[in-house]
């Protein structure tokens, strides 16, 4: 593939962006390849090559690159009546009626414009509710780029995990392994009363597909009720990719105090939102004392494109469809795995996969784990496939960004650049194109 255009759209970038680009994980190396257009399931870049495109915006684009025309109606309907205004929008009130109806945690939202600024609310408000400082978070997890949670350490002590942000953060913030029981129960044993929540992503979406052992949510959910504690999910990627449109906690059956939410409520466009307990979201000004606002916040066009995503769902088998080639990828990656590199662990659930290079993998999975491991203890590989944040971070890492994603780069699959990002099936995936991505693995590998 020629990349020169890519190259010298990155050498201009270099001179007038932070790193050439505008969020980390898109700095590839050498150079990130620099996208013209979208194509249903494909994305071509400005060099004209086209790629199978499995990044999908990382995550909100359920629908491939082709939305579907109730939504290009709706954006186009709200854009042209004006951009947005100041003040209240019906589509915003439909919006979070339509979300409080499906999702078992949702009585009560505030929208907001990013996964990062509704985790920075969600935070907020549970320590604006219980009067306490100290949240816990799950190692290896990530909740957008907030003060407090971009800490690093264990239960004995944490630092931040990137300059800029002072120490004193970090005193309020206690990471624990994932899927951790007993050192979870032994931090509510030592700082219950400290305690305002327990925020975590219901699987760790950002950390390589890392699914909960049974009984750890459930955990979770007894223990913080047990101290008077919230127990918050971070849903900005899971939400209406695992479990349709009741999210992963109605898939799970545990439901928190607050979720929080992005990616495909929005339909593409940057949003964000906080829902649950309508006692607890109502405490946000001007109904209650704890501050949040945001100019953006509710924009009608965010609104109007989100809403008809869900709606479009609800009435049409997506999920059948999006999950169906997420479990074939899935099962065909695992095949090809036990031929060509037994020891790496293929993980996701739904419309989510990855493959996480593992060093010391099994050979053989239970028929419960034949698509993706989903810590079935029976199954021979439970011990070595990854249980926490860490055994992620342990894996070939370098291997996934060095070498693997180049291969498949140049094999015409677009995936996400590093080993911890999730990868995502949409509807305009085909049963062709998972047999094409079948095929650039084997050689892949």
């Amino acid at each position: 593939m020629n990349h020169d255009e890519s190259r010298a759209l990155y050498d201009r970038a270099l001179s007038v962006l932070a790193g050439g680009v505008n969020s980390s994980v898109r700095a590839t190396q050498p150079y990130p390849f620099f996208v013209e257009r979208g194509d249903g399931a494909h994305v071509i870049d400005a060099d004209g090559n086209r790629y199978v495109d499995y990044v999908m915006g990382y995550g909100p684009l359920l629908y491939g690159h082709d939305a579907p025309e109730p939504v290009q109606s709706a954006v186009q309907k709200h854009a042209a009546a004006g951009p947005m205004y100041g003040a209240p929008t019906e589509i915003e009130v439909e919006h979070a009626e339509f979300v409080a109806r499906h999702v078992p945690s949702v009585e009560m939202l505030r929208f907001v414009n990013s996964g990062t600024e509704a985790t920075v609310s969600a935070v907020r408000l549970a320590r604006g509710v219980t009067g306490r400082d100290k949240i816990v978070v799950m190692q290896g997890g990530y909740h957008g780029a907030q003060e407090s949670t971009l800490v690093e350490g264990g239960p004995g002590g944490a630092k931040p995990s990137t300059p800029g942000i002072p120490s004193s953060f970090a005193d309020h913030t206690i990471p624990v392994p994932f899927n951790d029981e007993e050192t979870v129960r032994e931090v509510f044993e030592e700082h219950g009363e400290d305690i305002a929540a327990v925020l975590t992503e219901p699987i760790l979406a950002n950390t390589g597909i890392v699914h909960p052992v049974d009984g750890y949510l459930e955990a979770l959910r007894d223990v913080t009720e047990d101290h008077g504690a919230l127990l918050i999910f971070d849903e900005v990627i899971t939400g209406f990719r695992v479990g349709g449109l009741q999210c992963a906690q109605g898939k799970f059956g545990v439901t928190p105090d607050l979720t929080t939410f992005g990616k495909i409520i929005g339909g593409g466009f940057p949003v964000g939102a906080v829902g649950g307990k309508a006692e607890l979201v109502e405490q946000f000004t001007p109904g209650g004392d704890v501050f949040q606002s945001g100019t953006f916040s509710g924009h009608p066009v965010t609104m109007a494109a989100g809403h008809e995503y869900l709606k479009y769902a609800a009435e049409n088998d997506v999920y059948g469809h999006v999950n169906r080639l997420g479990e074939k990828l899935r099962a065909g990656i695992t095949d090809i795995l036990e031929d060509q590199a037994p020891e790496y662990t293929v993980v996701g659930t739904d419309s989510m996969f990855k493959t996480v290079f593992t060093r010391h993998g099994a050979a053989e999975r239970a028929d419960a784990c034949a698509d993706g491991c989903a810590q079935v203890e029976s199954c021979p590989n439970y011990d070595a496939c990854p249980k926490t944040g860490a055994d992620v971070s342990n894996a070939e890492t370098d291997r996934w960004e060095r070498v693997f994603w180049q291969e498949m780069k140049d094999h015409g699959v677009f995936l996400t650049a590093n080993q911890f990002e999730s990868q995502f099936v949409s509807y305009a995936h085909t049963d062709e194109d998972i047999e094409e991505t079948l095929e650039a693995y084997k050689a892949a590998l």
